[in-house]
This record gives C-alpha cells, sequence and structure tokens, in this order.
C-alpha cells in the first residue's frame, strides 16, 4: 500500500482510536511517501501533540502552513502548537491569519480568544468568543470557554450558566463538568453532576479528557469529605499525565540553581548597580505555586496605587544572557552588564500594562521568579519582592492536587516535587543572605490567613503605600484572574487550607522522605 493519502487516513484513524504508536508509524508512512502532502503534516502534528512533543509537532505544523498557506486550519494548528509552547504572541499572530483567510472559522476564534485571555487583553478575547458564538451558538467549547472568561471577571453565577448550558446541549462534553467543580465548592447535593462524571469514565475518554476529569472527581471528593477518593483520582490523574509529559529532569534542574547561585553574588551586585533602573514600580511576588502568592497579589492589587499583572514571563529568558556570568573575568562582566542591564529593564517596564499616574506599584506574581530575585533586584534594585511562605507539606498536597498539564511536569511525581522543593529551599536560602532586607519580605501564609490585617499593613509599609482599608475587602475587587486561584482569591478569607495535608496523612509517607531526602524538614 504506496498511496500517501491512504496512510494518512490511516494515521487519523488510528489517533482518534488512541492508538498513537501506530499512528505515528502511519503518518511518516503518509509523509514518506508524499512530503508535499500538506494534511499528511497536520495529521502527523497532532499524532506527535498528543505524545506531548510539541515543539515537534509545531515544526510539522509550520511545514503544512509551507505548503498550503491558504488554509486556515494549518494556521490554526500552528498557533495552538505555539500557545502550549508560551510563545503566546506569535500564537495570536498565527491565529489572526487563519481569520484572514476564514473570517467565521470557529477553531481559530476560540484558539485566538485563549491567547488574548493569557497575554491579559480580556476585552479582546471576549469579543473572540462571542463572534465563535454568534457563528456557532450551540457550540459547546464556546459556551465553556466563554463562562471560563466570566469567571475570569468573578462572575461565577453566569460562568455556571454557561457551563450548563453546554451541558444541556452535549451531556458528554467533560470539559463543562471539570469547569463547574473547579469554580465553586462542590457538594452531596451534586448528585446530578457526579453521576455525568463518574459515567464520563466507562466510556474510552481521549487522555486529555480522562485527565481533567480525573482531576474534576478528585476535587468534588475532596470538598466533599471523601479523602481516600480524592486521592486515588488525583494520583490516577497524575499517573496519567505522566504518560503525556516528558520526564522530569531533576538533575537540569540542581544545575540551574547551582549555575544561578554561581552568577549572582554580591560581588555581582556591587558591579550591576551601576547599570541598574531606579525605578520602584515592579513588585515581585515569588515562592512555590499554591502558597499564596494569588492571593498577596489581590489583597495588594485592591489598594488604589497598586495594579496587578498576573504572571508575567520574562526573567527566564533574561537569564540566558547571564547564565554564564560567573566564567567572566571583571572586565568582561562589566561589559556584559553595561550591555545588558538597561536593556532587560527597559523591555520588562514595556511589558506592563498601560498605567494611570495614580498607579505607583505594579505586582508581577509569577512564582518561579523565586530562580531569578538575584537577577531582578541586579536590574531593579529599589523594587520590592514578597517571599510566600507555606507549610511544605500543605504547598506539595496542593500543587500535586492542581492540573497544571503541560506546565510544570515535576507536579506529576511526588518524589520529583519533593526534589523541586529542596531546590527551591536551597536558592531561597541564597538570596535571603544575600538581598538586603529592604528588597525581601517573607510573608508566611499561615500567618497571612490567621491575622489578615498586620501581614497587609506590613505589605504596605514594605512597598512604602499608606493603608487602604479596601485591602481587607480583598474579595470585592473588580479585576480580572486567570490563575488556578481566581475561585479562591474571591472568597474572604478562611484557615481551613492550614494543615490541609492532615487529611491525606495516610498516603503521605513517601512525600515525607522524599522531603527529608532533600533536607526540607517538615
Amino acid at each position: 500500500m504506496n498511496d500517501a493519502e491512504i496512510h494518512c487516513n490511516l494515521s487519523n484513524a488510528l489517533r482518534q482510536q488512541g492508538a498513537l504508536e501506530e499512528a505515528l508509524l502511519a503518518g511518516r508512512r503518509a509523509i514518506e511517501l508524499d512530503p508535499a502532502l500538506a494534511v499528511a503534516h497536520g495529521i502527523l502534528g497532532h499524532v506527535l501533540r498528543d505524545l506531548g512533543l510539541r515543539r515537534e509537532a509545531a515544526t510539522l505544523y509550520a511545514k503544512a502552513v509551507e505548503l498550503e498557506p491558504s488554509r486556515a486550519e494549518h494556521h490554526c494548528n500552528l498557533g495552538n502548537a505555539l500557545f502550549e509552547l508560551r510563545r503566546t504572541a506569535a500564537a495570536v499572530e498565527c491565529q489572526q491569519r487563519a481569520l484572514a483567510l476564514q473570517p467565521h472559522y470557529v477553531p481559530a476564534h476560540l484558539s485566538l480568544s485563549a491567547a488574548l485571555r493569557l497575554l491579559r487583553r480580556a476585552d479582546e478575547a471576549e469579543a473572540s468568543c462571542e463572534a465563535a458564538l454568534r457563528t456557532e451558538p450551540r457550540n459547546v467549547e464556546a459556551l465553556v470557554f466563554r463562562g471560563e472568561l466570566a469567571a475570569d471577571r468573578g462572575r461565577f453565577a453566569e460562568a455556571e450558566r454557561l457551563f450548563q448550558r453546554a451541558l444541556d446541549i452535549d451531556p458528554r462534553f467533560s470539559s463543562a463538568y471539570c469547569s463547574i467543580a473547579m469554580h465553586r465548592k462542590m457538594t452531596p447535593s451534586d448528585a446530578a453532576w457526579l453521576r455525568g462524571t463518574e459515567a464520563l469514565l466507562e466510556r474510552r475518554l481521549p487522555l486529555r479528557n480522562e485527565i481533567n476529569v480525573r482531576y474534576a472527581l478528585g476535587k468534588y471528593c475532596d470538598d466533599v469529605g471523601r479523602y481516600a477518593d480524592a486521592f486515588r483520582h488525583y494520583r490516577k490523574a497524575n499517573e496519567l499525565t505522566k504518560r503525556h509529559e516528558p520526564a522530569f529532569d531533576c538533575a537540569k534542574l540542581t544545575r540551574r540553581v547551582e549555575r544561578v547561585i554561581g552568577c549572582f553574588d554580591a560581588a555581582f551586585m556591587q558591579r550591576a548597580a551601576r547599570h541598574a533602573s531606579p525605578t520602584e514600580r515592579p513588585v515581585f511576588i515569588i515562592g512555590m505555586p499554591r502558597s499564596g502568592t494569588s492571593l498577596a497579589e489581590q489583597i495588594l492589587a485592591s489598594h488604589s496605587a497598586v495594579q496587578g499583572a498576573g504572571e508575567l514571563n520574562f526573567w527566564d529568558a533574561a537569564f540566558r544572557d547571564f547564565k554564564d556570568a560567573d566564567r567572566l573575568d571583571g572586565e568582561r562582566l562589566g561589559q556584559l552588564l553595561a550591555t545588558r542591564v538597561p536593556g532587560i529593564a527597559a523591555t520588562y517596564l514595556g511589558l506592563l500594562p498601560p498605567l494611570t499616574d495614580r498607579v505607583l506599584r505594579v505586582v508581577d506574581k509569577m512564582p518561579a521568579n523565586f530562580l531569578y530575585a538575584g537577577l531582578i533586584h541586579a536590574v531593579f534594585p529599589k523594587a520590592r519582592i514578597i517571599h510566600m511562605q507555606r507549610h511544605p507539606l500543605d504547598t506539595c498536597v496542593s500543587i500535586y492536587f492542581q492540573n497544571f498539564f503541560g506546565v510544570s511536569a515535576y507536579a506529576n511525581d511526588l518524589d520529583d516535587l519533593a526534589h523541586y522543593y529542596g531546590e527551591y529551599v536551597r536558592i531561597t536560602d541564597h538570596w535571603r543572605r544575600l538581598l538586603p532586607a529592604t528588597a525581601l519580605l517573607e510573608v508566611p501564609y499561615e500567618a497571612l490567613i490567621a491575622d489578615q490585617e498586620t501581614w497587609t499593613r506590613r505589605m504596605l509599609d514594605f512597598l512604602g503605600l499608606p493603608w487602604e482599608p479596601n485591602c481587607l475587602q480583598f474579595e470585592r475587587t473588580d479585576r480580572v484572574v486567570i490563575t488556578a486561584s481566581k475561585w479562591q482569591v474571591r472568597q474572604k478569607i478562611h484557615t481551613s487550607s492550614a494543615g490541609r495535608w492532615r487529611h491525606y496523612a495516610a498516603w503521605l509517607e513517601p512525600l515525607k522522605q522524599a522531603l527529608a531526602r532533600a533536607r526540607v524538614p517538615c
């Protein structure tokens, strides 16, 4: 059988059945037979994407665009792959090209909406999603995503109506069940939701859908106090995710932490100060994911002189210029600093949202910036850094229970999670020794939720801002929040999340042992 189109169709059929390895062979055979068959590159790209090989998928989609640039679907596929690779601006451009070719192409409208949302262009994201619904009013994917956009603005009742409308149209649409669970506390009265969700697992679901459903069922069971069932679903979700994601490289993280510590010492800071930005406007909230960074941002963004910018992807790329700085002599290091530090400052400030004169501080709450606190201080020595800290077991359990699909490979394995936490402790210990008290404030999550006013006053004093009572009513603040904690940060502070790990103590001994090996006391 030497017909490329037949192999192409076979690859697509095998993929839909979940036979990805066979689909991979058929797709490669199709391209071997006809390298100019654009659709074969696109289908093989789908297979690679389903296997978690996003970069390879993007290469295939780009080839399909090159071979058949007039087809909107190819541009949309490439945009989706770039979005998953966190190349969000490039993804927007791809979807815009798709819509220029086919203005009513619903998949491109939805993908464009998702990318614009991540860029915090909320109004444009909503407009693109509405355009999809005008074309297909009963499109369940569009209805659910419109609900997500409403939830970003705190309109949870409206969001649930949209999720339920999607289920009324298609009772098997898994994303709607998942979105309902993630945007409120589930109760035993949600029996219909539970029946519908469990029925989904009786069918053969695509891997990604089953992962999402498992996380949603874990959330339901956790909310209603069925902790053994919750842990079972969460563990299964993580094990399934590991099939899709490349293995986490613990040694690579350790090498990066060692390189960062080697680069950023007191001598580096002294040299960088000659070229640093004098602005006090940026504020950085760092820490492990699920350590209270979203809560701290929401509290601060309730102040009239503060604007929240969400999570900005910047410092990982900025570090690349300095990864070999510890190998440079004084003269060459000085030249590097003079060349790069002013440019980094200008580029970062250009990423911040448009600001009015009243805004004195802008909060970037990217948790993983704990890796780059030294570089941040070198570029912005007058910027304030708030380090959120939470009990290690509560932090790790909360991460393990959160669907970070495609973002944090370490989150899906308790040993990997413990290693990551240990490296986090190692590098933040380094910053604690290196950075002045005027630059770094450490805020215990448990203390913040136990005494909100005292710690809110401390944070505002640290930022040089006057007290405002609105910060105590942060749940009422009207702003867009797109993190996984968007529902939690719109609830009044409560202490039930402290000590949450005790509900799961029976299953956490391996995690405790792994944290002990990483020299993290629990």
